[in-house]
């Protein structure tokens, strides 16, 4: 057997007239058959990237307004948590207020009570004073008048001395 390389690489006219031939006759066969059933399914295949592009940019404008929602929810939130500490703090200094007030209410009350104490007690106090005063004044007075005289009039007269000695403002404290 006998090859020659030359047989391989030639260029035959006839050769490629019937390579043009049965691939023009393949194309239109195809072209007659096939086409309707490619150009669908690249049309559907299109569409279908198209859907998914249109979908992928509505997904992308939903996350943009979800992000734009939940910062503008993180800045409220922000804002209303700055209120409600500010409302706390508000309420907290009123009711201190409201409490020192009551405080300073009390600490008069018992000061006004405890004043009208002690000015039961020195009401008190002077009247037993004034009592054993005239119980002694009594006493000195019979002693040094040494004459009979009824207890009632030694007692007038120690009465009418305690009470003009209280009107003279030497003698009360």
């Amino acid at each position: 057997m006998d090859i020659n390389i030359s047989n391989y690489l030639r260029i035959n006219l006839q050769d490629m007239a019937l390579v043009l031939i049965s691939t023009a006759l393949i194309i239109l066969i195809a072209k007659k058959f096939f086409w309707k059933y490619a150009q669908a399914y690249l049309d559907g295949r299109s569409a279908f990237v198209a859907g998914e592009l249109e979908a992928a940019q509505d997904n992308r404008q939903q996350s943009e307004q979800m992000k734009s929602e939940y910062e503008e929810k993180l800045a409220n939130a922000h804002d209303e948590a700055v209120g409600i500490i500010e409302s706390a703090k508000h309420k907290a200094g009123v009711e201190a207020n409201q409490i020192l007030e009551q405080a300073h209410n009390d600490a008069r009350m018992y000061k006004e009570k405890a004043q009208v104490e002690i000015e039961k007690e020195k009401t008190s106090i002077r009247k037993n004073i004034k009592d054993e005063i005239s119980d002694i004044a009594f006493l000195a007075a019979k002693k040094v008048v040494e004459k009979e005289m009824d207890d009632e009039t030694h007692k007038k007269y120690v009465q009418d001395f305690i009470e003009q000695a209280q009107e003279d403002e030497s003698w009360q404290a």
